[in-house]
């Protein structure tokens, strides 16, 4: 698994605003691979049936945790998401913009935006997380490496639900290639599995890149 530590993250997001190579309304999540990368990789995941979906439990993925200060995960990715974000006194934001990548909307408060776990909690228990302890599944539920937690339109992800990508895919078919390319890196760098329903569809979708 990639291993980032939060200062050297800090820091090279420092260097990238202050030389005028990134602005907040560039942000995204952090590793996306290329569509080569990301096509090796797919051929690289285990090929198999979804199981123990009956004995999945939410409360098996403690989120959000503390991050910095008084931020959690969520507010931590509202800010790294968002353009212009002011945050109250207990990190919750009170103003900022934020563009939904899956439907191309824009909101400016934050009560219509949910962080989206691109391979959801459940699927990751059905293609493998079963297995892992807790302290393991609460590093996947809160992952600020790898490119898991998107700032979305709070309904579209509800639409989305624990599906994988055989089952649904962004509104915004202009995604797709990007939503395929982090959805595979999440599920390499984590060791989950695909079906072969599943494999089909990133498959297609990183077609589109």
């Amino acid at each position: 698994m990639k291993r980032v530590t939060a200062f050297a993250l800090s820091t090279v997001t420092a260097l990238c605003l202050t030389a005028g190579l990134a602005t907040p309304a560039d942000a995204t999540p952090p590793n996306i691979p290329s569509a080569s990368t990301a096509a090796s990789e797919l051929a690289a995941l285990t090929v198999a049936a979804e199981s123990h979906e009956s004995t999945y439990d939410r409360d098996l993925f403690p989120h959000w945790v503390t991050i910095s200060g008084a931020c959690n995960t969520r507010e931590t990715v509202l800010k790294r998401d968002g353009v212009n974000v002011v945050v109250n006194s207990s990190c919750a934001a009170t103003s900022g913009r934020w563009s939904s990548p899956y439907d191309g909307a824009t909101w400016t408060a934050a009560s219509d935006v949910d962080i989206d776990h691109m391979v959801a909690l459940a699927e990751a228990w059905r293609s493998g997380a079963w297995a892992w302890t807790t302290s393991k599944r609460q590093s996947f539920a809160n992952d600020l490496t790898n490119a898991q937690l998107w700032a979305v339109t709070d309904n579209v992800n509800q639409a989305k639900g624990d599906k994988d990508a055989a089952e649904w895919k962004p509104p915004l078919t202009s995604f797709h290639c990007t939503y395929a390319r982090a959805f595979i890196d999440v599920k390499y760098e984590w060791g989950l599995s695909v079906d072969s329903a599943e494999k089909s569809a990133l498959s297609s979708m990183l077609g589109r890149c």
